[in-house]
């Protein structure tokens, strides 16, 4: 009995702690903005003027200086967040960003173009990518999802929290630790409040130990036995 009390303390130790690593008083700040406030798991922030992300490509500069709240995750994992934003100006976006460092990372969310919301992907590696899908209309919000897997991430949108579409496979490398968080960005405006509510990480197992583990199961049992 006094076992059973101490693996069950024990476990809700390690549930409190997961649940610590995750949540967003805990994460910090790579150009905190000067207005923000946590309200249980919801961020809204002001999103500083003048600001982005981006490499080189079709542009000619480089910029790396927008708000960005982030957490520090090895290995394989799945990344959400709600997102919603009073977006005005020409590029004004939110989203989720994954970022090795300042020449390695992907940011996706929604972006404000010619008075039209996009979802929208950047991938750089040392010079940046961006591809969009334009929306019919404004949403009040959209979900994004990122799963890091091996050398990938898969990026998924959706409305309800509950059916998912890819909207984009791309290259990240592995056993990198990597800062994943919740990002926005205003280059061309005067700022914007930009709201991020339930961001979660979940961990994934390993897929190569995962792997390992199936082809070499046989072998365990036969040598415990």
């Amino acid at each position: 009995m006094e076992m059973k009390k101490l693996l069950l303390s024990g476990l809700m130790i390690s549930a409190s702690f997961a649940c610590m690593a995750q949540s967003l008083e805990k994460m910090q700040w790579f150009n905190e903005p000067e207005q923000w406030e946590i309200k249980g798991n919801s961020l809204s922030m002001n999103v500083t003027p003048q600001t982005d992300y981006w490499r080189i490509s079709h542009y000619g500069f480089t910029v790396d200086d927008a708000p960005f709240l982030y957490t520090l995750r090895g290995g394989e994992f799945e990344a959400k967040v709600k997102i919603s934003g009073d977006y005005k100006t020409r590029f004004d976006q939110s989203g989720l960003m994954l970022r090795v460092d300042h020449e390695n990372y992907i940011k996706t969310g929604i972006e404000f173009v010619d008075g039209k919301y996009n979802l929208s992907t950047v991938v750089t590696h040392h010079t940046s990518d961006w591809s969009i899908i334009p929306l019919d209309k404004p949403v009040p919000f959209v979900w994004i999802k990122a799963v890091r897997r091996l050398d990938a991430v898969e990026i998924f949108y959706s409305f309800d929290d509950k059916e998912y579409t890819m909207m984009r496979n791309a290259w990240l490398q592995d056993n990198r630790p990597v800062m994943v968080g919740i990002m926005g960005a205003c280059p061309d405006g005067n700022g914007f409040t930009a709201k991020f509510e339930n961001f979660s990480v979940k961990h994934l197992p390993d897929l190569r130990r995962v792997q390992w583990l199936k082809e070499n199961n046989t072998e365990t049992t036969e040598n415990k036995e």
